[in-house]
């Protein structure tokens, strides 16, 4: 038996609970609800963060198991714009038990992602899902009218390099949470970049990405609506890149990408009411061919 086997077999123990939180960015972090640093298989788990946890659901079968860990928004490396920019979502965390007499001692208990993370009044809530989250998820293609490749990507084949489908601005006035007045996108018809991608270059929201909602020219001047989100608003003279939006539908695809021939969908796919039109009441359903 290793000496960590035996200490939890100890009357008195000296026990506390571990977290390695490790970003999709390669970041790594460690927290515990010990009340001093320990340092343990190459990671110091900090104190400062209040950290505690919930009772982990475990079950048998290809359910997901979800545990919640809620922490105090005291660390300098857990800020509310990180999670707000969603930085923590899908990170890979570890759930250690530690000899904290002994940090050399410790056992993993379980591993899992961060599936939503949420904050109020100073405070955060992690919600952990077991790595059996990922069987929800699609897998393959479907079969559908619309294109399922991301515009620009390899399967696609659309350059977006140059001014046609590529461009910058900054924000000239924001207002509420969606809609913002910017400079630099006048000579581009409306809806152009309706459904495409802006990613900021400058100000407190920079390298963070929005999908673009819809694209006009009004009385306020030129208006793109982003979907609202949580994270630090735009202030005028923030700069800003975006690239033209597809709707995945085949026409838009030939008409301004001139790219049918890589279209990644089945436009010509009939639908519900022609499958089920040869339906009658006498009709034999045996099998057959429909067409001799």
């Amino acid at each position: 038996m290793t000496a960590f086997g035996t200490h939890l077999q100890a009357t008195v123990t000296t026990l506390c609970y571990c977290w390695r939180v490790s970003l999709r960015d390669g970041t790594v972090f460690g927290f515990t609800d010990h009340d001093r640093a320990l340092v343990l298989d190459g990671t110091e788990f900090a104190p400062e963060t209040g950290f505690s946890a919930s009772e982990a659901r475990r079950s048998e079968g290809l359910g997901i198991d979800t545990a919640d860990v809620e922490g105090v928004l005291s660390s300098d490396r857990i800020t509310e714009k990180d999670i707000l920019d969603g930085r923590y979502d899908g990170a890979a965390v570890e759930t250690l038990i530690v000899n904290w007499r002994e940090p050399g001692e410790f056992a993993v208990l379980s591993r899992a992602t961060i599936g939503k993370m949420t904050r109020a009044d100073d405070r955060f809530v992690a919600e952990l899902e077991s790595f059996g989250r990922g069987l929800d998820l699609v897998s393959g293609r479907l079969v559908r009218r619309s294109c399922d490749a991301e515009l620009g990507d390899a399967r696609c084949g659309v350059g977006l390099a140059g001014p046609t489908f590529t461009a910058t601005g900054e924000v000239v006035s924001f207002n509420g949470h969606d809609q913002m007045v910017v400079a630099g996108l006048d000579a581009y018809a409306a809806g152009w970049f309706a459904n495409g991608v802006l990613s900021w270059t400058s100000g407190a929201s920079a390298g963070r990405t929005e999908r673009v909602v819809d694209f006009r020219h009004d009385a306020a001047g030129t208006t793109l609506v982003i979907w609202p989100s949580l994270a630090a608003q735009p202030v005028p003279g923030d700069a800003f890149s975006v690239v033209a939006g597809c709707d995945k539908r085949f026409a838009t695809c030939k008409a301004k990408f001139a790219n049918a021939l890589n279209f990644r969908g089945f436009p010509h796919l009939p639908g519900n009411d022609s499958a089920y039109s040869y339906v009658t009441p006498d009709g034999a359903f045996d099998g057959g061919p429909l067409v001799p």
